[in-house]
């Protein structure tokens, strides 16, 4: 036994000399095109991305009522998981694979090949990480069409199929060499693929399922406004890491990016503190919580194309649009619960359309409409009207085939109790030991039968 030890203890050092005599290993050639700098800011981009799902779920959440307040930041929470982890698992290919003109290929499936190899200077497998927080919030994006009516199991079936078929193809489109890449399509970092294409299914969402039970019939005012600024100001902190790690680089496309992620909705906030200022003499806070959102979208496809100069006139020119459009939809029947559409659509329409105008060469874009090429604008246009007919549409079709397999909507007397206690068996706000105690089938079939002990009212 001895023996052996000596001969285990011998063969141990044996090993450990030879390591450290071994000459160093010569550095990979891919390792050698790495920047720890260009690396450090995306590690940090990838982090501030990532935080912005959370502070929409608090942006959201405040906009609801309080019954609903823990299903509607679930559904921005709940994304992380979903969206999170079948990017990894095929989204990714899918949107940057080679393939076709119109979707990826499955080479990177299970992220085969997806190492620590270089992409351009930062690792590959950062890249994808950083393009999986771009999916991941838009899937939470839509949700704000739909609060307060949509069924939670419904909802998880749709963004796992939605980020799939629609997202992935449309990053494919502009960012993964697809043919809108091909045509020159500008979107520095997603006014098209986020914004625009969020919004175009938040549309397919809202007309299939209806407007809310009490639509119309009552006043549904945000429960927690400070939520709601919370919200919007942990957005326009983590956009800078939206817009500015899109130059995937700490360069100066960034430090332009970034720069324009601060003059832009500050431009918006400014002209929609005016625009309430002239209408009702009061600038509310819930107001001024969109604006900033609105001149984050609109900033988004432009930040790194265009002067400084003409941020701040795209922030002001794209308050007025979706101003208009939260003034207007309240008078019709079309139940966008939280004005998903007048924020992030016409937002990303006005910043893509824009982008065709005030880019220019010399900042890092092509020359727009404002610097001699009309043509750019055109193409901003078609980038956009494909997006939007392509959502609205696959969306639509996703959301009816779910219907055949399950049902969609929440029932009448759900939305009256609330879809906290009854979709998630909790409440966000309870007196004392709670307000309502359900039986286990009840919180499982997400039913509750007539002799059911009635909710305390809502504080609005």
């Amino acid at each position: 036994m001895k023996t052996y030890r000596r001969y285990v203890h011998g063969l141990l050092l044996a090993g450990l000399l030879c390591l450290l005599t071994l000459p160093a290993r010569a550095q990979d050639p891919a390792s050698a095109a790495l920047s720890s700098g260009d690396t450090a800011w995306m590690l940090m981009a990838t982090a501030l991305v990532l935080l912005m799902t959370p502070a929409l779920a608090f942006f959201y959440g405040g906009l609801v009522r309080a019954k609903n307040a823990l299903n509607t930041m679930m559904m921005s929470f709940i994304a992380l998981g979903v969206s999170g982890v079948l990017w990894a698992l095929l989204g990714y290919s899918l949107a940057f694979g080679e393939g076709s003109a119109w979707v990826g290929d499955l080479s990177m499936a299970l992220l085969r090949g997806v190492g620590l190899e270089a992409s351009g200077s930062i690792p590959h497998l950062l890249f994808m990480a950083f393009q999986g927080t771009f999916a991941i919030i838009t899937a939470a994006l839509i949700s704000g069409a739909i609060v307060e009516r949509m069924q939670f199991k419904a909802y998880l079936w749709f963004i796992a199929l939605w980020g799939l078929l629609v997202y992935a193809p449309v990053a494919h489109w502009v960012w993964g060499g697809g043919w809108l890449a091909e045509l020159g399509a500008l979107d520095f970092a997603g006014g098209a693929v986020v914004h625009v294409n969020a919004a175009a299914a938040a549309i397919a969402a809202v007309l299939f399922l209806g407007p809310r039970k009490d639509y119309g019939r009552q006043a549904m005012l945000p429960h927690n406004v400070p939520f709601v600024l919370l919200g919007a100001g942990l957005l326009w902190f983590g956009w800078f890491g939206f817009n500015g790690g899109s130059a995937l680089a700490a360069n100066e496309s960034a430090a332009l990016a970034f720069v324009n992620t601060m003059l832009a909705p500050a431009a918006t906030l400014l002209v929609w503190a005016l625009l309430d200022l002239g209408r009702e003499g009061k600038v509310t806070a819930v107001g001024a919580a969109t604006a900033i959102v609105v001149g984050l979208v609109a900033i988004t496809p432009a930040a790194g194309f265009i002067a400084p100069w003409a941020a701040l006139l795209l922030g002001a020119f794209s308050a007025l649009p979706s101003y208009l459009a939260i003034l207007w939809r309240p008078r019709t029947r079309f139940d966008d619960s939280l004005d998903v559409f007048a924020a992030h659509g016409l937002g990303g329409i006005s910043g893509a359309l824009l982008t065709g105008v005030f880019a220019q060469a010399s900042w890092g874009g092509t020359d727009g409409l404002l610097f001699g090429n009309p043509g750019q604008f055109v193409v901003q246009l078609v980038s956009v009207l494909a997006v939007l007919l392509y959502s609205g549409i696959a969306s639509y079709l996703i959301l009816k085939a779910l219907s055949l397999f399950m049902p969609v909507r929440a029932t009448a007397r759900a939305e009256a109790i609330g879809l906290d206690v009854i979709l998630h068996g909790e409440e966000a706000y309870t007196d004392g030991e709670g307000a309502i105690l359900l039986l286990e089938h009840e919180r499982t079939n997400g039913t509750v039968p007539a002799s059911a002990p009635q909710p305390r009212p809502a504080t609005t």
